[in-house]
């Protein structure tokens, strides 16, 4: 990664001042050991006319990954190999972020012992990022750079230069110029901005970055036009986090316009007394998802294939409308304490008629599962190596052949919303894939074609424009005697 600070002088105000304030010599190229790799710090001219220090960061790549370790069990293999292959040695990023805070930590501060009346002086400032994702493209990057002063100047890289039609990159080739901004305000506008339009941070996102934005963020991001968005990206989109930021951004917002201390607008707010009603959590929006699929289906018995603790059998329970319902897992110890959960052994008779358990594994045909209206494999695909999907395949849809069938599974696209869920992670140790939509779905077609059923998709959670719901639903019916034989 590359970045270079630019300024010109005047024999009175010499250009070479910068190297007073970025602390660092221009006769020197110094080398700082960051968490990541090497952070260099070279003048490539440094004339009183004109002055350019460069900041160069090393990645090192098998570092990053070690950091990054404790990765499920069986993660997908292209999220494995995506964390040798990728271009964080390459483009700006929240590394280089971190980088500029480390080697530059008193200049983004304004500190200058050797000359205390320069921090505070605007000067002449170029800025060239010649790699720079930008999750949004030119336009995003103009609206958050031009509002703070600087006259902005963005390419966009085309993705190869020999073949023009296969357009453009996310990457943008980006300058800044400015007459009225000082070198402290500069390293602050980058250290919340690269992260932000590379939309991925690649440490953990713990409650203390809040602290860190508003301290870098003070005196510009409060009235900035596009906060809510620097906001939530830069928090990585942790919505309790972001909140947060963002309620304490507009009592900063609400003490300049009223020319008071922050602590006086604090304490003059009286405390809600109703308290902030939770969301509801994802696995109870799935079992109302598979429960209203069911509902619509006419399903009277029912197969929960991979039951576990038997949360969706007791849901199940509630509604008399399912006449029969059947849970199956390959562990013992699940089976147990699905038991307990749904108190057999205290159930009453009429109740007791409409429920079993039993163990199999769903890689074998087993006759005990035909001849039911519907199965449900709620969060289950993902647990199997790919290579047995095809058993589970045919024992479900060949040998089996519920009506109706509805398999959920993770959007691995929508891990990146995920406050507590370090970037490239799987969600659950156990998984040995996660499925984009592209991808569930045509595997959900390629298996309704083959058994003669048809095939509806359905988001279970918040729906995001960008990488769509959290989770996935696949709700197979079976087709008439005659579409099944053309099919």
């Amino acid at each position: 990664m590359f970045l270079t600070i630019t300024t010109t002088g005047t024999p009175e105000r010499p250009a070479t001042d910068l190297g007073y304030l970025l602390h660092k010599h221009p006769d020197k190229a110094q080398a700082f050991s960051t968490s990541y790799g090497t952070a260099h710090v070279l003048y490539p001219e440094a004339e009183a006319g004109r002055c350019t220090a460069a900041l160069l960061l090393k990645v090192d790549a098998v570092a990053l990954v070690r950091r990054g370790k404790g990765k499920g069990r069986g993660g997908a293999p292209d999220a494995a190999l995506a964390q040798y292959v990728n271009d964080r040695p390459y483009a700006a990023s929240s590394l280089l972020a971190v980088a500029l805070s480390s080697v530059f930590s008193s200049a983004m501060k304004g500190v200058c012992n050797a000359r205390p009346e320069l921090p505070d002086l605007a000067r002449p400032l170029r800025v060239e990022v010649p790699a720079l994702p930008a999750r949004g493209g030119p336009d995003l990057v103009r609206k958050l750079f031009e509002p703070l002063g600087w006259t902005v100047t963005v390419e966009p890289v085309p993705l190869d230069t020999e073949f023009p039609d296969w357009g453009d990159s996310r990457y943008v080739s980006l300058v800044l110029e400015s007459d009225t901004l000082t070198l402290a305000e500069t390293l602050r506008h980058l250290y919340v901005l690269l992260p932000v339009l590379d939309d991925a941070k690649h440490y953990w996102v713990a409650p203390d970055e809040v602290d860190k934005l508003l301290r870098v963020g003070e005196g510009w991001l409060p009235g900035h036009p596009e906060q809510r968005l620097i906001t939530s990206r830069y928090l990585s989109r942790r919505w309790s986090l972001t909140r947060q930021a963002t309620e304490r951004l507009e009592l900063v917002r609400l003490a300049e316009a009223d020319d008071s201390e922050v602590e006086e607008i604090d304490n003059a707010v009286e405390a809600e007394t109703e308290t902030e009603e939770k969301p509801t959590p994802l696995a109870v929006q799935r079992r109302e998802a598979i429960v209203t699929a069911l509902r619509q289906s006419g399903a009277a018995r029912v197969l929960d294939l991979g039951c576990g603790q038997g949360q969706l059998v007791q849901t199940l329970l509630k509604d008399p409308a399912f006449t029969e319902i059947v849970g199956v897992d390959v562990s013992m110890r699940a089976l147990t304490i699905a038991s307990r959960r749904l108190k057999l052994d205290r159930m009453g008779e009429r109740q007791a008629s409409r429920v079993q358990l039993f163990q199999g594994s769903l890689a074998y045909t087993d006759v005990r599962l035909k001849g039911y209206d519907a199965a449900v494999l709620s969060e289950v695909v993902e647990h199997l190596d790919l290579p047995r999907l095809p058993a589970l395949e045919y024992a479900v849809f060949g040998s089996a052949r519920p009506r109706t069938v509805l398999v959920t599974t993770p959007n691995v696209e929508y891990n990146v919303r995920w406050e507590s869920l370090p970037a490239g992670h799987v969600r659950h140790g156990d998984h040995r894939f996660e499925w984009t939509r592209a991808e569930f779905r045509a595997w959900a077609e390629a298996v309704a074609e083959r058994h003669g059923y048809g095939v509806e998709f359905v988001a279970v959670g918040p729906d995001d424009p960008e990488v769509g719901p959290p989770t996935q639903m696949a709700v197979f019916t079976m087709t008439t005697p005659k579409e099944a034989k053309a099919a």
